[in-house]
């Protein structure tokens, strides 16, 4: 014997705890069911589709996720509680651990205690202006406690210099941090959007401005070559030239591995990075884009000196013995370990002081090899392909100034071609140098 449940499938009862789907006065149809929220505790979440078939499948994916664990959050809460959701279940996937790192830093830091108590449905583009300008002013000296926080140092006369003694320093973010926060808040938004949670992300309506690019104080052709000089005596010599010569970053030196080089062919392909996370420690990790994957073509002085360091590398392992670490790269401890970053930098430190230079930092080696290129008129296209970057407008951008130097010494010869020759008083040619009018035009 049948009964009408039994007939009409679409009209079946569902279990405890599947919730419930029905279509509603204007032909659509809606599901609503538990599922886990922020903090422990579930809520009755709906969704909507022009089927019965596809508003299930979308109430059955959020039961899915929650089941797995994952909070769900609605437009109803608080932007601090999906700023956290968002971290710990969203970005921690999709973000390298440092970067993750800096973002939940950035969160904690200014978004949660600026904009943490706004309702994520209610957020306003005017919100996050107001709060952007406030912050833009604000010293953080004061803001966060820092100088009033310092314990007084007799030796070192590290006593209070700002709020603790009623003088602000008036220490403000600079707009390249601004921004840095700004492109944060767009991304968790973001999420928001695809997850269907707003309608839209209304911090791409509050316009920043473009920070300036971070000076850098590059290499002169002259700083280079006493810099290669005083390299020769170290150790890691061969580090140091491939770092000039190439323009490699500094996790991509260290996570060089001989298996990457081809010292016969004359080329190195670069696959990896070496960095220090919080959890894993000295860590080897994919490039830092996918553009970064490139191969690239090792200078003859650096073939010799990676040769060079293969021989010494071979007696430091022999002279280890059971203490060496194998682990195939080309930049070790001498004990085979790899080699820290920040210890990195303290060599490189300790050469530009040897060599009697001027301090930089190590990432200047990288701008250097990029602004003596274009010195030297190498096209734009074919540096963005030495240095790794996803797009040659960063490339652009970043030396705008070497191009616009370079633009200027073009314009002057141009105008000498354009100079009246009764303006000029002519001398024999004596066969020496040619003529300024007569030097190419790069």
């Amino acid at each position: 014997m049948t009964t009408p449940r039994d007939t009409n499938p679409s009209r079946r009862s569902r279990a405890n705890g599947d919730g419930t789907v029905y279509q509603r006065k204007d032909g659509r149809w809606e599901a609503a069911g538990y599922v886990l929220a922020v903090g422990d505790t579930r809520k009755r979440v709906r969704v909507y589709g022009t089927t019965r078939k596809e508003a299930l499948a979308k109430l059955t994916e959020k039961t899915a996720t929650s089941n797995r664990g994952v909070p769900m959050v609605s437009v109803h809460d608080s932007l601090a509680a999906f700023l956290t959701y968002w971290l710990e279940n969203v970005a921690v996937h999709q973000l390298r651990e440092n970067t993750h790192t800096r973002y939940t830093a950035c969160v904690n830091r200014y978004l949660i205690p600026g904009l943490g108590k706004k309702k994520l449905a209610k957020l306003a583009a005017k919100d996050i202006r107001t709060w952007l300008n406030e912050l833009r002013t604000v010293c953080q000296c004061c803001a966060r406690g820092i100088d009033a926080g310092r314990k007084p140092d007799a030796q070192a006369d590290h006593r209070p210099r700002c709020c603790a003694i009623g003088k602000c320093c008036r220490k403000q973010l600079s707009p390249l941090t601004l921004a840095y926060i700004h492109s944060v808040l767009k991304s968790a938004l973001e999420h928001a959007v695809r997850e269907e949670e707003i309608p839209r992300n209304v911090a791409r309506n509050v316009r920043t401005g473009t920070p300036r690019p971070r000076r850098f104080e590059p290499l002169t052709a002259d700083e280079a070559r006493i810099f290669l000089s005083a390299a020769q005596s170290h150790r890691l010599h061969a580090l140091f030239e491939l770092a000039l010569r190439t323009g490699l970053r500094k996790g991509e030196l260290l996570g060089l591995r001989w298996e990457d080089l081809d010292l016969a062919g004359g080329t190195a392909s670069i696959r990896r990075t070496l960095q220090r996370t919080s959890t894993g420690g000295l860590t080897t990790l994919p490039t830092k884009t996918l553009s970064s994957e490139r191969r690239i073509a090792l200078p003859t002085p650096c073939l010799r000196s990676l040769r060079d360091h293969r021989d010494q590398q071979t007696r430091e392992r022999e002279k280890a013995g059971r203490g060496w670490k194998e682990s195939g790269q080309v930049f070790t401890r001498p004990d085979g370990h790899p080699i820290e970053p920040a210890t990195l930098t303290r060599h490189f430190k300790a050469l530009l002081c040897r060599a009697g230079l001027r301090q930089i930092r190590f990432h200047d080696l990288r701008h250097s090899t990029a602004t003596l290129l274009l010195e030297q008129g190498v096209e734009l296209v074919v540096i963005k392909e030495i240095l790794g970057h996803a797009h040659i407008g960063v490339t652009a951008t970043v030396y705008a100034h070497v191009r616009l130097r370079l633009q200027r010494d073009a314009i002057d010869l141009l105008g000498h071609v354009l100079r009246d020759p009764a303006e000029t008083t002519s001398k024999p040619d004596d066969g020496g140098d040619p003529h300024l009018c007569a030097a190419p035009v790069r």
